[in-house]
């Protein structure tokens, strides 16, 4: 066991979503912010002063390699473009870093394949970035589903949407192909959760989306079948309100997450019924699933442990969410 007290931070990027990751390596127990790189001039810079001003001593690198290079860093996160995530994760594990990689942790299973590989040569950590399921509400809907009020799961639909702002047309600049779009982006939380409280493998999916000129998808709906009857819709979109929500239906009730990707000051909701005249609706702590997702993986790092979301996981959505794109281009069911 590592005797080690805090996990030595590395941020391989200027990324926005640093303005929810750096606070929560910032306030993590067990975790220390070490540097950030960019290879953009003083991005940097601007990015630790922006999200973590009262830090000091934290390292600037104009330079990603610099930063693997960096012997104080024990760990690095990768928030760079969805194509470049599994190049820098392997780069990142061969220099002996742990990875918590931003989801997608690559754009195909082989990929994903190699960096498992990698991981158990180097004996590091490696995890694919979503923050969702650290967050108390989903352990709460686990318990719901194990008590039997709602009997066995038969559907799932999930929800994921927002009106895309200028700010954030980068995520349309690729094609798909190369990792741009609503499906990388958003489309992978809907699956990922649609596969979470079913116990059986996917055995088919089928998906519609609309492209724009890039070749990147702005809207995707579909169906995942997982055998027996069972079923998950899911739908996403960069040209709808914003929904951010996941409802779960049995043979005798339904449960339903109102807001999945819910903000550290939010109250979480989950409303529940039966058929037998149980309603409620349950209003969690606050909690930040950001900062728990950092001190989890800073955890099974310091101690050796592996963390909740394995790299099997990670093929397996990774799988999915090609079949669907398939099943998209080819007009048909995928399985």
């Amino acid at each position: 066991m590592n005797d080690q007290k805090k996990l030595r931070w590395g941020i391989l990027g200027a990324a926005r979503i640093n303005e929810r990751l750096m606070p929560a390596i910032v306030g993590a127990f067990n975790a220390e912010l070490v540097a950030i790189a960019s290879c953009r001039p003083d991005a940097a810079a601007q990015t630790l002063a922006k999200y973590a001003p009262d830090q000091q001593n934290v390292r600037i690198y104009n330079d990603r390699d610099a930063l693997l290079n960096d012997p104080d860093i024990d760990a690095v996160y990768i928030p760079l473009a969805n194509h470049e995530h599994a190049e820098w994760a392997l780069r990142a594990i061969k220099q002996g870093k742990h990875v918590l990689c931003e989801k997608p942790m690559a754009l195909s299973v082989a990929a994903i394949e190699s960096i498992q590989l990698a991981a158990q040569e180097h004996k590091v950590t490696v995890m694919e970035g979503f923050m969702y399921r650290f967050h108390p509400q989903h352990g709460r809907v686990h318990a719901l589903i194990q008590s039997g009020i709602i009997g066995e799961v038969r559907s799932i639909r999930s929800s994921f949407s927002f009106m895309m702002r200028p700010e954030r047309l980068y995520r349309l600049a690729e094609s798909v192909e190369n990792g741009g779009g609503a499906m990388w982006d958003i489309g992978c939380y809907a699956l990922h959760c649609a596969r979470l409280f079913f116990d059986q493998v996917p055995v088919a999916v089928t998906a519609l989306s609309k492209h724009v000129e890039s070749g990147a998808d702005i809207s995707t709906s579909g169906i995942i079948d997982f055998g027996d009857g069972k079923f998950a819709h899911f739908d996403f979109s960069f040209e709808r309100a914003r929904r951010c929500e996941y409802e779960i239906i049995g043979t005798k009730g339904g449960i339903k997450c109102h807001n999945v990707w819910v903000m550290p000051t939010d109250t979480p909701v989950i409303s529940w019924w039966s058929e037998d005249g149980q309603h409620a609706e349950e209003q969690l702590p606050p909690a930040n699933h950001f900062q728990l997702e950092v001190e989890h993986f800073s955890q099974c790092a310091l101690e050796g442990k592996p963390p909740l979301l394995s790299l099997d996981d990670a093929k397996n959505n990774c799988q999915l969410i090609v079949a669907a794109l398939q099943s998209v281009k080819e007009h048909q069911v995928a399985r």
